[in-house]
């Protein structure tokens, strides 16, 4: 698969490796795991910027590729950081993690935080295809792209602004947000993160070794499915709000938006 840069992911883990050692030093001082977030974001925002400058592929369309990356990454960890590591306490997610831990805590969390640069490499994969396309004009799957992108990022920031909406209001507390985007799913967010995904899998379309964008929304999808997302959320919102989260667990989907169920 020529014009693919593949030894930038090995530069871009190694990079990212230092990163999250200097962030599991930040986080043992402040007792707060969430700035693993904004690194794993930016450290992907990053690649996406490196790969669209170096590819071999037609200029506008990199150049395209390392906007939209980039500016997805700037506003996610934006909201991460003025959300969740300038907030009063830990995201809950990492609390409990950090007391299960106990006193070796610390130790865990080295290597939950430096196995996240493993993670900054596989999900700059689909930059590379897309980087590495030569055709000289623009195309119908271009406009696709672009198109999911901005339904992808507007999406999930409208769902982070109802939810900060819904939380702002005292009289709120300890009840289950179920405004705008979040009647129809319990984690409208994380599902534009993921329809994100499809951006690059668009604008890749003939590229050599396209099929290699499909570990973006692959790989998302198991890990807010299974892994590091959904079931971390829905532990601390069940713990949290009781009776009220297993109601909206039973009326609403996980996570693909569909009108709610009757009670």
């Amino acid at each position: 698969m020529s014009g693919i840069a593949w030894p930038l992911l090995g530069y871009g883990a190694a990079g990212a490796f230092v990163m999250f050692n200097v962030l599991w030093v930040i986080q043992c001082r402040r007792r707060d795991a969430g700035v693993v977030d904004v690194g794993w974001t930016a450290g992907v925002g990053v690649m996406a910027v490196v790969i669209a400058a170096a590819g071999s592929g037609w200029v506008p369309r990199r150049a395209l590729v390392g906007l939209l990356g980039g500016a997805w990454a700037l506003r996610l960890a934006g909201y991460i950081v003025a959300n969740r590591v300038l907030g009063p306490e830990e995201d809950g997610r990492y609390r409990r993690m950090r007391a299960y831990w106990g006193r070796r805590a610390n130790l865990h969390f080295y290597w939950f935080f430096t196995s996240q640069s493993l993670l900054v490499a596989l999900f700059a994969v689909p930059f590379l295809p897309a980087a590495a396309l030569a055709v000289p004009h623009w195309r119908v799957w271009d406009a696709l792209g672009l198109l999911v992108w901005l339904t992808a990022v507007g999406g999930e920031t409208l769902a982070d602004r109802q939810l900060a909406r819904f939380r702002a209001d005292p009289a709120n507390r300890g009840r289950t947000c179920r405004a705008g985007l979040w009647r129809y799913s319990r984690h409208p967010n994380y599902f534009f993160e993921w329809v994100h995904w499809w951006t690059y899998v668009a604008i890749a379309a003939g590229a050599p070794g396209w099929a290699w964008t499909l570990v973006g929304p692959a790989v998302m999808y198991v890990f807010l499915r299974w892994l590091t997302g959904i079931p971390y959320t829905e532990q601390q919102a069940a713990s949290t709000r009781g009776e009220d989260y297993r109601a909206y667990q039973r009326t609403t989907n996980m996570l693909f938006p569909w009108p709610p169920k009757p009670e």
